[in-house]
């Protein structure tokens, strides 16, 4: 793991896991100290003053980079929070059914059956093959699942546990002609994969700061397009409810307020933008395309150590790939083996059950245990070479 260029991870461990979590460079983390400090030397003229000028600038920047209407963005501290603020203030008929898919993330689906329940709505699951040949059969598995009581998809551009590009403009795009707004959850995708919010046209849109694009934690984003932002309310509701409007609109003055809290994540989260965009001589395309080829070797070399074929296809894989793995698919078995990876190999690496158990019928055994590694701009092959040189022994002895 190359330790050269400026992350401050334990040298010790093969971190193959960006994907969960992300990792701040030490350059953002300043640049958040830097706010901190400049927020505690005079914490009232800081909230009062200079926070709303600085939030702008900020939601400017960071909608730029997106090819979003600033107006439409709203900081969260993260994307399950994004999800949970849509559903929330969106209200259902009952019988009115709400679609999703099996390769969901299992916090977001237990969100969309809280709401399910809530309004005695139903919770439709596409299930999309696994792997799908092509984009083309993700599209048609989702569309497949679609009624005349069908009100909203809730859909990843990037999946979390099997790491698949959906072809999420197509799917936008034939939802929104069959009347169903999308929800995308792109908890994954800025900074993994483009994302222009302009010509998506989702209804609402939210993804993650603190992975690819390496901000701070408790840095990430909602976006409304403007036909449905008067439907949606921040989950804490403070003084912008009756806030004088003075040319805003009711949205911007809502989330730009819900309480005191440490603003320095989202701030620095342009400075993130910027200071990634630095990594490749290609800027930000050339740091997502190099990520993508390291992800794809990585996961060639280690399929090959095991005797697997490729989990995607290649045009359905970015900076994270998915191996299912031989053996039990139990959750136990999967927890002991991150385990002894992690604490007999230093390495660092997801192993879960799949579906999520969000995604499964009461009772429902996960079918496969899925590897999933990721490739961010300090890993290099020869991470990939440490994995596949212990998994085919740690496999053999379960």
């Amino acid at each position: 793991m190359r330790t050269d260029l400026g992350w401050d991870l334990d040298p010790s461990v093969t971190f193959l896991n960006h994907g969960s979590f992300g990792a701040c460079p030490a350059a953002v983390l300043a640049a958040q100290r830097a706010w901190r400090d400049r927020m505690e030397a005079e914490p009232v003229r800081f909230m009062d003053q200079v926070l709303p000028g600085t939030l702008a600038d900020a939601r400017a920047r960071v909608a730029a980079f997106l090819g979003g209407d600033p107006d439409g963005l709203a900081f969260v501290p993260n994307a399950t929070t994004g999800i949970n603020t849509v559903l929330r203030s969106l209200r259902f008929e009952p019988g009115d059914e709400l679609l999703t898919t099996d390769h969901e993330y299992n916090a977001t689906l237990n969100a969309l059956r809280s709401v399910a329940d809530r309004d005695r709505a139903r919770v439709v699951m596409a299930r999309v093959p696994v792997p799908p040949a092509d984009p083309g059969e993700a599209v048609a598995s989702i569309l497949e699942q679609v009624t005349s009581r069908t009100r909203l998809a809730l859909v990843s551009h990037v999946t979390s546990p099997t790491a698949l590009v959906l072809p999420i403009e197509a799917i936008v795009a034939e939802l929104d002609a069959r009347g169903v707004d999308t929800l995308v959850d792109a908890a994954h995708a800025p900074g993994m994969v483009p994302v222009d919010l302009g010509s998506l046209r989702a209804a609402y849109w939210t993804g993650n700061g603190h992975k690819w694009l390496c901000g701070p934690k408790g840095s990430a984003l909602l976006w409304v397009r403007a036909d449905r932002r008067e439907r949606i309310r921040p989950l804490v509701v403070s003084h912008g409810a009756n806030e004088p409007l003075d040319g805003r609109e009711r949205y911007r003055l809502e989330f730009d307020w819900t309480g005191t809290g440490d603003p320095t994540g989202a701030l620095a989260l342009a400075d993130a933008i910027d200071w990634m965009s630095t990594q490749d001589p290609g800027g930000w395309p050339g740091l997502m395309a190099a990520n993508r080829s390291l992800a794809l070797a990585g996961r060639d070399l280690v399929a090959a150590a095991v005797g697997l074929a490729p989990f995607a296809p290649d045009d359905m894989t970015a900076a994270m790939a998915a191996l299912a793995l031989p053996g039990r698919t139990d959750e136990g078995a999967a927890r002991a083996l991150h385990d002894v990876l992690s604490e007999f190999d230093g390495i660092q690496v997801p192993i879960t059950p799949w579906p999520v158990r969000a995604a499964r019928a009461p009772g429902a055994e996960p079918t496969l245990r899925l590897l999933r590694i990721s490739a961010q701009r300090y890993n290099e092959l020869a991470d990939y070479e440490r994995l596949a040189a212990v998994l085919p022994g740690r496999l053999a002895a379960e």
